[in-house]
């Protein structure tokens, strides 16, 4: 009887605990599945292999950088598609609030609102991104990519890279 007791006072310990952590680690940090090719090679770097969505990167979503929109140039960051709320799209920042941007071949530029990022996959070929929907909104944004940590052999840091000859700083 005793050791039942301890088994059942264990189980219910185990969960709650893994509940609150999972509350916890949900509002600080989560893991994000990248799918597709728009962020090439940064990530997916296997996708055009047989194993296809076997290799796909999974991203470790860093949440404090939500709570005064702290984000900088050429960060990775996940986002709640602004054509489909449901979809979740992984992008590096180009552009933030205040800074002027120029598309590639054009003379035209577009200086990003208040509260706006103009994001890019590193693929620019395979993207749908701000050159598509316009600047993105702070609101959307659900976290930037610190790590990568899976498949085992890619896990490392996510670099920050910025493309410099297409912005101007406000």
């Amino acid at each position: 009887m005793g050791t039942r007791n301890f088994l059942w006072d264990f189980g219910k310990k185990c969960f709650t605990f893994g509940l609150i952590g999972l509350t916890i680690s949900d509002r600080y940090a989560s893991i994000a599945h990248v799918q597709g090719l728009s962020m090439y090679p940064t990530f997916n770097p296997n996708a055009r292999t047989f194993m296809g969505s076997l290799t796909d990167d999974y991203v470790l979503l860093e949440k404090f950088c939500l709570e005064k929109y702290k984000f900088s140039h050429g960060d990775v960051i996940a986002f709640r598609s602004p054509n489909n709320h449901r979809e979740k799209q992984i992008k590096r920042i180009i552009a933030l609030p205040g800074d002027w941007i120029t598309a590639p071949h054009s003379y035209d530029a577009l200086r990003i609102p208040e509260g706006h990022c103009w994001v890019e996959g590193d693929n620019s070929a395979s993207s749908l991104d701000s050159r598509s929907f316009g600047p993105v909104p702070l609101g959307l944004a659900c976290g930037r990519a610190t790590h990568i940590v899976w498949p085992p052999q890619r896990i490392g840091e996510v670099e920050r890279r910025i493309p410099h000859d297409r912005i101007s700083f406000g």
